[in-house]
This record gives C-alpha cells, structure tokens and sequence, in this order.
C-alpha cells in the first residue's frame, strides 16, 4: 500500500474504504470484508451513524488496531468546544478504541473554531493523532488555516476525474494541507466515471477497467480516495490499482476531462448553509 506522509510525519495510506450512505446494520459486515479485502484506511463520520458497525468489525479483526488508519469527522449539531470534545468521546467509545487516526470537522460551518480548539486538545492529549477538515472549498479553508495554531493536515473533497480541485491545490500546498478523495468514482450529480471510453482505453492498456484507472489517477496525484461499495468483489476491484502506473501522457489525457473543478455542491450557497444550520446547527 502506498502512503503520503501527513505535516507531522504521520504516514497515510493512498487508498481507503468509505463507509458513507452504508447503513448501520451492513456497516461491521462491510468493513471486515474491506479489511479482509487489504484496506487498512477506513472513513467514517458521526452524521453516518455506522460508527459502532465500524467500531465492530475493527475490534473482531485479526489486524492489528495500530496498522488501520481510522478516520471519523465532527458533524455540525457538535460544533463547538465542549459540544465537540464530548462528541469525540463518544466516537472512541462507538469505534472501542484509544484513539482516531484522523479526525475531521465535517462542515465548514456553525462554531468550527470552538470544534478546532477541542481537536486541537484531543490531538495533544493523543487521542487524535491527525486533524483536518471537510467539504472547507477555496475561500472558506484560506480564512480558516490563516487563523489556527495547528494547521490542518487534510482537507476531504469531492474530488475525481470530472472534479479534479485543481483551483484549490496552490492554497492547500501553502499550509502543507493533502487532499483526500470523497466521490471518487462519481456520486453526487457526477456520472459516466466508470463508463468513460477514454479511461476505459487506457485501462486496455494495463488490464485495468476505467474505475481503476480513475482511482490510480487520483493516488498518482497525491490525493487519497475512498471509494466505497457493499461487494467484496467490487472492493479487491478497487484496491488492486497499484500493480501498474499512467505514464505522464496519461496522466494529462485524463486531465482533459475536468468538467466541475470545485464539484457539484455548492458549499457557499446560502440557501444549502441554511439548510444545513437549520436541520443540524
């Protein structure tokens, strides 16, 4: 497994599982088979409500707790110091462990300098061992890092081969910040990913099919991706992706097919922030 070193040494792997949209009862099911599979990344979040499924299956597996690299987030009706500090508590005891690998404010709104200043705390008392953000685009993660002692060390986008975040990169790479990869093989208004010609054409060439392709992409770009799927087949599908490599001509091939760079949310829409605030501040 490849892996990008975070800005405070930490190594994490390129590639994960994500458990968003699973439902609670498949969640333990589906995290044993992607560790069974060889993922050791696994994405969670509060506002999924599968942390225990996950929790589940981490604490049965014959792998150990320290070689999975566990990532859950903060969601917005925990915003706030105190409301956050005790949410992270209560994420250990649903996922039965000591620690988060990587813990992310999920939204960039409600009190998220308050919900910092505990992950913050959290991070020094090695209860977290990572912090970062969600879903902060371009403007909203400038003012944010520009204001906090820790930096964050990871910013979690909508990000694939139609959304490729290429505007944010500058700002990110200023603060050391890595992208990591939500929606990478479509979802959310992006589609025609798997059954792309061009990425299915290159893919020939390798004995790769056009979601590998896309995803090889991705980890080739420094960005971590969490495809997600309830087959095992489809999992070892998604993670086999580091047994060839693009060359740079392809590489630029598939970048000709950004459509949507800063996705197909718009997370600065007032009426999307109300709907946030008013159905989870």
């Amino acid at each position: 497994m490849e892996t990008i070193r975070l800005s405070n040494g930490i190594e994490m792997p390129l590639l994960g599982y994500g458990v968003f949209l699973v439902p609670p009862q498949e969640a333990e099911r589906c995290v044993s088979d992607a560790l069974e599979v060889g993922y050791r990344l696994i994405d969670t979040a509060q506002a999924y409500q599968n942390e225990e499924g996950v929790g589940a299956a981490i604490a049965k597996s014959s792998v150990r707790r320290e070689d999975i690299f566990l990532v859950t987030k903060v969601w917005i009706s925990n915003a706030g110091e105190e409301k956050a500090a005790r949410s992270i508590d209560e994420s250990l005891r649903k996922l039965q462990t000591d620690y988060i690998d990587l813990l992310l404010i999920h939204q960039a709104y409600g009190d998220v300098f308050g919900s910092w200043r505990a992950m913050e705390q959290a991070y020094r008392s090695g209860k977290v061992r990572a912090i970062g953000v969600s879903n902060f685009q371009a403007a909203r993660f400038f003012d944010f890092a520009h204001y906090v002692n820790v930096k964050p060390m990871v910013n979690q986008l909508q990000c694939n081969v139609m959304v490729q975040q290429t505007g944010i990169e500058p700002l990110l790479d200023e603060t050391n910040t890595k992208m990591m990869a939500w929606g990478p093989l479509g979802g959310q208004g992006v589609d025609g990913i798997v059954k792309s010609e061009v990425l299915a054409a290159i893919g020939s060439k390798y004995q790769k099919s056009a979601a590998q392709v896309a995803l090889r992409w991705l980890t080739q770009r420094g960005i971590v991706a969490i495809p997600k799927s309830s087959h095992k087949e489809r999992m070892a599908q998604n993670f086999s992706i580091f047994d060839f490599a693009l060359t740079a001509e392809e590489m630029q091939t598939i970048a000709t097919l950004n459509q949507h760079d800063t996705g197909l949310i718009n997370f600065q829409d007032p009426q999307f922030v109300k709907y946030l605030i008013e159905t989870y501040g």
